[in-house]
């Protein structure tokens, strides 16, 4: 079966050719996200509560954490000391926590995605898990694999240290899997642990972050091919139509994650111009998704975007011509759970499927961004 991207006469989206031709796919080839599943855990905080956990009293520290269009966040917190104030947490502990909590969410968030699936753990052909909260040899898939009892043969693969982008990336690799191998099922699983890579030390460096990410991971489970209905038969999500990327190599320090000497841990930065730096390159990177396709953004009836804060969101709105409509699952997810990094436009895609709005037909953009700097979409048509 051959689908047409955009019926003949359709106008270029603004930026392309004016006589791009429509792109003409095989969608028996295209992998089909068939499920979604999410977790995180238990405790959740204000960000009220958390000033006064840590003992925050620094206004411009306050103002930050009170106006991040943030309400709540789940996170496992460092224990209490004797004094009540709780404890700094060393390296080696932080990694211990991102072990933990990754390999907990990974897992019910592979239940979840599975059972709305409508398939079983024997099903699972590829694995590929993404994380950039900690470090692991063996990696999180291998201990994914033994905590649910993974077939031992299952292939698999790690993606760790790309951001919160990764999600995009992965996607690519898995979708890639999943059309080579027709039929059988394929699962990513993001599993961030944020508050495993906090430091508390009270400048406004670290205070960003802290106020910002959450913990939470989300699986997704596709497959590809006709023959998909032998295992899946209520397979009925959007077909993976392409994907776009940009990095910014002139911002590769904008956002990273590397080790700071003065804390003897890792920290994360996060540098001020990096909403107008993605603001910037978002249509660029959408006009080349949309390039050949006949389609213009306004032919887009979901838009899908990272939870990066609430100044991204509002440069990619600004510069994609976007309105609070279109990014509102976006806008809730940061309001609900902070930045969950990789996973983030999962939880999205998830409220959207709720929501019960999605037609036959529908297009939709998801969109990530994260280290390099960088941008990552992909186009799926319902």
């Amino acid at each position: 079966m051959t689908l047409t991207i955009a019926p003949p006469g359709a106008l270029a989206h603004p930026g392309a050719p004016a006589t791009a031709p429509a792109v003409e796919l095989d969608a028996a080839d295209q992998a089909r996200i068939v499920a979604v599943g999410t977790a995180v855990p238990p405790e959740s905080y204000s960000q009220a509560e958390l000033l006064d956990i840590f003992r925050i009293e620094d206004p411009r520290i306050r103002s930050v954490f009170l106006n991040s269009a943030i309400d709540r966040r789940h996170l496992t917190l460092p224990p209490t000391g004797a004094d009540g104030a709780r404890v700094l947490e060393l390296q080696g502990a932080l990694l211990a926590k991102h072990k933990a909590q990754g390999v907990d969410m990974g897992v019910r968030a592979v239940q979840t995605a599975l059972k709305n699936a409508g398939a079983a753990l024997s099903d699972i052909g590829y694995l590929c898990c993404v994380t950039s909260t900690g470090f692991l040899t063996p990696g999180l898939s291998a201990l994914l694999i033994r905590e649910l009892g993974i077939d031992r043969h299952c292939s698999r693969l790690d993606i760790v240290g790309m951001g919160c982008n990764a999600g995009l990336n992965a996607l690519n690799a898995v979708a890639g899997w999943a059309r080579a191998h027709p039929g059988q099922l394929a699962v990513m699983v993001c599993a961030e642990a944020c508050s495993a890579a906090y430091v508390f030390d009270g400048t406004m460096r670290t205070s960003v972050v802290n106020s910002l990410f959450g913990d939470g991971s989300a699986a997704i489970a596709l497959v590809a091919g006709e023959t998909a209905g032998s295992v899946l038969p209520a397979a009925t999500g959007p077909r993976i139509v392409k994907f776009a990327s940009c990095i910014v190599t002139d911002a590769l320090d904008a956002m990273r994650y590397d080790w700071d000497s003065a804390q003897d841990r890792f920290s994360f930065f996060l540098d001020p111009q990096v909403p107008y730096v993605v603001g910037a390159h978002a249509e660029p990177v959408v006009d080349r998704l949309l390039a050949g396709t006949g389609l213009r953004r306004s032919d887009i009836a979901h838009w899908l975007v990272h939870s990066g804060g609430k100044k991204v969101v509002d440069s990619v709105m600004v510069n994609l011509g976007l309105t609070r409509h279109d990014v509102r699952h976006t806008t809730g997810v940061l309001r609900d759970f902070g930045n969950l990094s990789s996973g983030s436009f999962l939880f999205s895609y998830e409220r959207l499927l709720q929501e019960g709005v999605v037609q036959p037909g529908d297009y939709g953009v998801l969109m990530t961004m994260g280290p390099g700097s960088t941008l990552e979409t992909a186009l799926v048509r319902w």
